[in-house]
């Protein structure tokens, strides 16, 4: 009898161990980059996501959000509305890098204020919707940072003022997962660091 008892623990505790192997296998598909772009993980494709449909920059609103006395220490300008520089947010178009043209003036005037200020520097922060992959989505949002950047620099803004960061989809401005949201999303923010 007690020969049986330890033949059925031994039994179970084999069932128990075989178990928990089976489980560490599938989690590790996760973490070594076994899983293929079959299976959707590492899928890079961003097909559909070209119908160019989205919103002019005017219908998206200010961006502005430096709030009383502007950030970081900045003047009573960026939390004038009817400045420009109170607008700190370029948006963009669906798969798209190019600064729509109601977004002009609001680089320009940052441009005006890095020039006139050249300690101030600033980070421009790129972002991408959900859709398409994360990888495509870092690319496009470091795309948008830097078209941004571009136009500072031909504006005469020294390159040392700027600083470019792409967070892709890691920082929805939107929760949504729907057009109004995703317009949200699509866009660079401009954020001044301290002098």
């Amino acid at each position: 009898m007690k020969l049986n008892k330890a033949i059925l623990a031994l039994a179970i505790s084999a069932a128990f161990l075989t178990a928990c192997s089976s489980t560490d296998e599938q989690d590790a598909g996760f973490t070594d980059g076994s899983q293929s772009g079959a299976a959707g993980v590492n899928d890079a494709s961003t097909s559909g996501f070209n119908s160019g449909s989205g919103i002019s920059g005017s219908e998206m609103g200010s961006g502005s959000g430096f709030g009383s006395g502007g950030g970081g220490g900045l003047g009573p300008e960026f939390s004038d509305p009817s400045n420009p520089l109170s607008k700190q947010t370029i948006y963009f178009m669906l798969d798209s890098s190019q600064v729509q043209q109601d977004y002009v003036p609001v680089v320009a005037a940052h441009s005006q204020y890095l020039l006139s200020n050249p300690g101030q520097r600033i980070v421009l922060e790129g972002h991408g919707d959900e859709r398409g992959s994360r990888e495509y989505n870092i690319a496009l949002g470091e795309q948008r940072a830097k078209a941004v950047a571009s136009m500072m620099k031909v504006q005469g803004v020294n390159e040392s003022q700027l600083e470019i960061v792409s967070y892709g989809e890691e920082k929805p401005a939107a929760f949504g997962h729907d057009e109004s949201s995703w317009q949200l999303n699509r866009r660079v923010e401009l954020v001044y660091q301290g002098k």
